[in-house]
């Protein structure tokens, strides 16, 4: 029986108790009510969704292999999936938006765990064909799903106001701010334009960088280069606005971690190497402090994220356990209830049963075991261990991907990857798979587990805007399997393309543009070739533009030694990382949020804490309950704003470059100079002013 469109109040708008954790017996309302239906999974939600997940993969796609950064694809869909339904002027469409965002949110996650290890087959120059890529991000992708879904009403009902969810936060007042329309609509709009143009300037025009560091002054740059201490602070409106939705408590842990790692253990490597320098020689003395980042500190931040993911599966044991108790009297014969409004009658908390849930993962472990065997050509023992490796590791993950988005919207995906990468190269080198058998089964091990974390963090991010909102999880379940078959043969597809058309290394490229004949690149290769053509070839390699795919490169460049019995991995480092999380654990701090610190880049971490202060300061200004809920809800549009319009004009900007359009040109050297730094932090500083100005003229309405 369907019900007419009925919603909490008045107006279409989120209860006051959606972002704050429940008083005892207090009950969470979403807009939808439970007791009544709701155009969902119509034919125009679920035809436009395909549409966007085809749309953004190829886009996505090409931004993660020119520039390594997968364009945000949700937020972007919101606010297409908005203006089309009010452009159509089509009622009822909240919860049809939410079906059409996650079938199309599918893109960005699938292409994230693709581009990531898939073209490093191509740069290590082994075969690779457009059904390993579709089936590699496909399988993961259901993965992914599968495994997320026993873990849903435990990260979006029972963690309910424990957990910021950012993303999530932009995506729903985005979704319902279209909706309801008015002045909030107004407010969203006006912030959108103002942060997508704020960071359109310094990305794609470069009227100042994107980036303001310590090296700006003297002194800064003498303990840069000497001490390895540097400060940094990325300036971008997107990253400022998901810091005020993680709020002060979460950014501020995040923070430190960061801290942790650049202020204490970048210079202490580098002290240490000087005490040890032999014949007055310091190896780190030439290192830039990003260099000692990368090489030697981000090891301890994965080892610590690793850490951090076991001890919230020991933490969550019980939802674990519950998970698998519900499996096993899935199969028995239901028994009636007289509850009419339990959680197995609510609309809003039905899921896929448990049983089909159970054959649909084993259906799934069925199709990675065939595709490890007939398509990666390894024998049935080694396709056991490879499939061991994939469940096992995805399974354990899965809720650390889940976790890290919900607290600070970041998956941590090419971490867990590596250290994927890692163990699966060990494990199979013990299993006699070596050399470029060893490197394609690790590599397509590592996709399909980057995939399937790729996915089960995004895909919280979906439900947690459908429990907010009140639609059906077994609708989104159930379509977001769609989302990841088209998504992942559009990836493969353009993968397959570009690799044809550009390659992903600069010999590749200059084959790829047929300047040579094949007789010119054989004595080439042979060295046989003239001194007139080498000087040809060498000039066409300088200023031949490939798709640079630097994660996959990473990967490539960590694979190949790896898959050789004599293999070294600096273990230390990551027991390093393991012990860290566990004391900061002992000190009842947050050891993920932590660790996520001391991986991430600082520059991406300090303005999360920018974003926290601003939110505190809010909170703090007055007393009025009534006034700090309005200038609390005005500063989440606010923000949602920045994220969603820097997101879009990011999709602008990925676009111009993939037609070869550069803005920056006409600025010049000016992009790169010490003023145009400078002027990124004058910039920043009135982009804030604006926030907190704009954020307390809220007005509490009568």
């Amino acid at each position: 029986m369907a019900f007419e469109h009925q919603t909490t109040d008045s107006g279409i708008s989120l209860p006051e108790n959606a972002h704050r954790e429940l008083n005892p017996g207090e009950v969470y309302r979403p807009i939808l009510q439970p007791e009544y239906k709701f155009p969902e999974s119509t034919f125009y939600s679920v035809t436009l969704g395909l549409l966007m997940a085809i749309i953004f993969s190829a886009a996505a796609a090409y931004s993660g292999l020119k520039i390594g950064q997968v364009m945000e694809a949700a937020i972007p869909i919101s606010i297409i999936a908005v203006g089309i339904s009010a452009a159509a002027r089509k009622r009822k469409a909240l919860g049809q938006n939410v079906i059409l965002q996650s079938i199309g949110a599918s893109s960005g996650v699938i292409v994230a765990g693709a581009v990531f290890t898939i073209p490093a087959l191509y740069i290590l120059k082994l075969d690779a064909s457009f059904f390993q890529i579709f089936f590699a991000s496909m399988l993961g992708g259901f993965l992914g799903i599968l495994f997320l879904i026993p873990f849903r009403k435990f990260f979006v009902k029972e963690m309910h106001g424990k957990f910021p969810f950012p993303e999530a936060t932009a995506i729903t007042e985005i979704l319902v701010t279209g909706e309801k329309g008015g002045r909030s609509a107004a407010v969203l709009v006006t912030s959108g334009i103002i942060g997508g143009l704020y960071d359109f300037c310094f990305s794609t025009l470069h009227f100042w960088k994107e980036t303001f560091t310590s090296r700006v002054i003297p002194f800064g740059e003498m303990i840069a280069d000497k001490f390895k201490l540097l400060f940094q602070l990325n300036v971008s409106a997107m990253i400022f606005g998901f810091g005020y939705l993680i709020g002060l408590k979460y950014s501020l842990i995040i923070t430190i971690g960061s801290l942790l790692s650049w202020f204490v253990l970048v210079p202490l490597i580098n002290q240490i190497g000087q005490i040890t320098a032999v014949d007055g020689v310091n190896l780190f003395a030439a290192m830039p402090p990003e260099q000692i980042f990368s090489q030697y500190v981000r090891p301890i931040g994965i080892g610590a994220i690793a850490m951090a993911g076991i001890i919230g599966i020991l933490k969550s044991y019980k939802v674990i356990g519950n998970a698998f108790s519900i499996a096993i009297k899935g199969f028995k014969k239901k028994k009636k209830t007289t509850q009419l409004y339990s959680d197995e009658h609510l609309r809003t908390q039905k899921d896929i049963p448990m049983h089909l849930l159970l054959v649909f993962i084993f259906l799934t472990i069925l199709g990675i075991f065939i595709f490890l065997l007939l398509g990666v050509n390894i024998t049935p023992l080694q396709a056991i261990i490879a499939l061991l490796t994939v469940v096992i590791i995805s399974f354990l993950f899965t809720s650390v991907a889940a976790n890290a988005i919900a607290i600070v919207g970041t998956n941590p995906v090419s971490g867990m990857t590596l250290m994927t990468l890692i163990l699966s190269s060990l494990i199979l080198t013990q299993a006699g798979l070596s050399g470029k058998e060893g490197m394609v089964s690790a590599l397509i091990i590592g996709g399909i587990v980057c995939t399937a974390l790729s996915m089960a963090g995004g895909f919280i991010t979906d439900l947690k805007v459908g429990y907010w909102i009140g639609t059906t999880p077994l609708k989104q379940e159930s379509f977001k399997f769609l989302g990841a078959i088209v998504s992942a043969a559009t990836v493969g597809l353009v993968i397959f393309i570009l690799n044809s058309s550009y390659g992903f290394t600069k010999e590749d490229y200059v084959r790829n543009q047929n300047i040579f004949t094949q007789e010119e690149l054989s004595s080439i290769e042979k060295g046989t070739a003239s001194g007139e053509l080498l000087e040809r070839y060498t000039k066409a390699l300088n200023a031949a533009e490939p798709l640079v795919a630097p994660q996959a490169n990473a990967m490539a460049a960590v694979i190949k030694p790896l898959m050789s019995p004599q293999a070294k991995v600096d273990w230390i480092l990551y027991l390093v990382g393991v012990f860290i999380a566990l004391f900061i654990n002992w000190l009842g701090i947050s050891p993920l949020a932590f660790a996520l610190g001391m991986y991430l880049p600082l520059p991406l971490n300090t303005p999360l804490l920018v974003g926290g202060l601003v939110s505190h300061f809010i909170q703090k200004w007055t007393k009025d309950e009534k006034l700090k809920n309005a200038r609390m809800q005005r500063g989440t549009l606010i923000a949602s704003g920045f994220m969603a319009g820097a997101s879009l004009f990011g999709v602008v900007g990925a676009l111009l470059l993939f037609f070869k359009i550069r803005l920056y040109e006409f600025v010049g050297s000016w992009g790169e100079s010490v003023g145009a730094e400078w002027l990124s932090l004058a910039m920043f500083t009135i982009l804030v002013l604006y926030f907190v100005l704009d954020t307390l003229s809220a007005k509490v309405e009568k």
